[in-house]
């Protein structure tokens, strides 16, 4: 592998696997985290380069334990792996639904950082990424703006679980930050990939967001820390 390394997690598709690809042309040794090892190599094929498949699923402690006996060392996480697995508000959601959802994007997001912690700490410019939404900002949700109808209570599981990412983001970047860290959420915009059948038939091109996530994995060691912004690199309110 290369001098510098990254871990992208649920890349062997989609936005992630778009990071993966940027990450490798940047020179970095690329894990590409999957959780079934058989798409998880097709996707190393793809990207090429340093690419290396590296069977992970989020919701699994033992998976992740076993993933991070792996690498020694890291010089970017990228917490991409993400579900959606309802479009109901809140009123029409179960409780499986919102377990289902918050232990991938949020436990598992916790777990996984967590466990990589020890070879994020030996690099010397420690930077992670986690993938949000802009439909997670409460202060979107309440006002308008481009990516949904204000006041709609939809995709309540999902919405919930990325406000939920986004505080996580704000107090890892204060905990670590004495340690060099940055660490920052992306709102990576309405993009084509299997999230759901909206995003799936009218979303823009995930390369475009995968872009965004690469220029916070590359921020410099006096750029920001504990911030929301969207692919373009613009900020976005929490």
């Amino acid at each position: 592998m290369n001098d510098r390394t990254a871990l992208v997690t649920g890349a062997n598709k989609g936005i992630g696997k778009q990071i993966a690809r940027l990450l490798a042309a940047e020179g970095f040794g690329v894990y590409v985290g999957s959780r079934d090892a058989e798409r998880g190599r097709r996707a190393v094929q793809e990207i090429g380069g340093a690419a290396r498949a590296l069977v992970l699923d989020v919701t699994d402690q033992d998976s992740i334990a076993a993933a991070a006996q792996h690498l020694e060392h890291l010089d970017v996480l990228i917490n991409n792996a993400g579900v959606l697995p309802s479009l109901a508000p809140p009123t029409e959601s179960t409780t499986d639904d919102f377990r289902r959802t918050y232990e991938t994007n949020v436990f598992g997001v916790a777990a996984v950082t967590n466990a990589f912690l020890p070879a994020l700490c030996r690099s010397p410019h420690p930077r992670i990424v986690n993938v949000s939404s802009g439909t997670g900002s409460l202060t979107w949700s309440t006002n308008p703006n481009p990516q949904f109808t204000p006041g709609s209570g939809g995709a309540a599981v999902y919405r919930s679980s990325k406000a939920a990412l986004n505080a996580l983001t704000v107090l890892y970047a204060q905990t670590l930050a004495e340690d060099g860290f940055k660490v920052n959420a992306l709102a990576p915009g309405l993009r084509a990939t299997a999230l759901n059948p909206r995003s799936a038939a009218a979303g823009g091109d995930p390369a475009e967001a995968a872009q965004g996530a690469v220029r916070l994995a590359l921020l410099p060691d006096d750029g920001p820390t504990g911030g929301f912004f969207s692919w373009d690199g613009t900020p976005v309110p929490w």
